[in-house]
């Protein structure tokens, strides 16, 4: 989920300097050759066939899948409190609700009388065209604002 609250975000919590470009290999689900990285931190593969995103050092669950080397980077992370627990809720969110087609999460509004109905679309994303659903972009746009960048450096 942070892969994509990031994305999202344009905002992958990282200084220039935090940027190690080379080639790589994962061996035994770790990046070679190894870097600097305290365990539990976040961590952006970019340039892998299988293993690009946001990782989390040291999480079991979170293995890197082996590969043959590759030419990319690995952007050391420095994601905030704030934003974790924010993805969690995300996740919570999403997992509650990112699959309902109910009325309550719909943006079309509907009437109908003596055999005549009509619906008419009272919700628009944030480029102007008319949404089918809310999603946790919207729920949790708010929350989101304060960590977006205009662009990625």
């Amino acid at each position: 989920m942070l892969t994509e609250i990031c994305a999202n975000l344009k905002n992958y919590f990282c200084q220039k300097d935090d940027r190690i470009i080379g080639d790589f290999s994962v061996v035994n689900g770790a990046i070679v050759p190894s870097f600097d990285i305290q365990d539990g931190q976040y961590y952006r593969i970019v340039g892998s066939v299988f293993n690009d995103g946001v990782h989390k050092f040291g999480d079991l669950e979170d293995t890197l899948k082996d590969e043959q080397e590759f030419h990319g980077a690995v952007w050391l992370m420095r994601v905030p409190q704030d934003v974790i627990n924010l993805a969690s809720d995300i996740k919570d969110w999403q997992d509650k609700n990112g699959n309902i087609d109910s009325a309550n999460m719909s943006p079309y509004t509907s009437e109908s009388f003596g055999g005549y109905s009509y619906s008419k679309a009272s919700g628009t994303s944030s480029s102007g065209r008319s949404k089918a659903a809310v999603d946790w972009k919207d729920v949790f746009a708010d929350r989101l604002a304060p960590y977006r960048r205009i662009r990625v450096i």
